[in-house]
């Protein structure tokens, strides 16, 4: 799996129920430029609050069980597997949003270098998915991250300034975080 994310390809299943693991790496891409990101006005008020508190790698199991509660998911069985292999061997990471014991939403995504791939997100409670998203941004950005790489464009990750590019600039980008030397922790 590292290789092919470090190759610039990540994994779907057709659906929860079917046991096979297709890899995709389409000629668009979409990122978060780490220099060029937009935080929106409506959760800037939210994260002043600090109604919440923000855990990593707290819960893998409530957040990939979150990521792929929905109707249509192309988390399957299999992928789920992967990625606690992944997890414990230090390479995937969860960001959790609680208010007390109450889980408002999280994401997870893999870390090779200074690239992290943003796989999921999910929402419980209004925000929840969108305050974890902020908090990642701020730790990457912090780190010295050169890539987020979110896959596919979608009106939720556009609010925070995600575009597509190209095949080539995602290659350039992805060669340069893939030689970057920076932790996650």
């Amino acid at each position: 799996m590292l290789k092919l994310y470090s190759m610039g390809a990540f994994p779907m299943a057709e659906n929860k129920d079917d046991p096979e693991v297709n890899w995709y790496k389409p000629n668009k891409r979409a990122i978060i430029p780490l220099d060029n990101y937009n935080i929106p006005r409506s959760l800037k008020k939210e994260l002043r609050s600090g109604r919440f508190d923000i855990r990593i790698n707290d819960d893998f199991d409530r957040v990939i069980d979150g990521c792929a509660d929905r109707e249509e998911t192309w988390i399957n069985g299999s992928l789920k597997d992967a990625y606690r292999r992944l997890f414990e061997l230090g390479y995937l990471f969860t960001y959790e949003v609680f208010r007390g014991d109450d889980l408002l939403g999280g994401l997870y995504g893999i870390n090779i270098g200074g690239a992290f791939f943003g796989e999921s997100m999910f929402t419980k409670k209004s925000q929840g998915s969108k305050i974890a998203l902020a908090f990642l941004i701020e730790r990457l950005v912090k780190r010295g991250f050169v890539l987020l790489d979110v896959q596919l464009l979608n009106p939720h990750l556009e609010l925070f300034g995600a575009v597509e590019i190209s095949e080539d600039e995602y290659n350039n980008l992805l060669v340069s975080a893939l030689t970057t030397a920076v932790t996650f922790n």
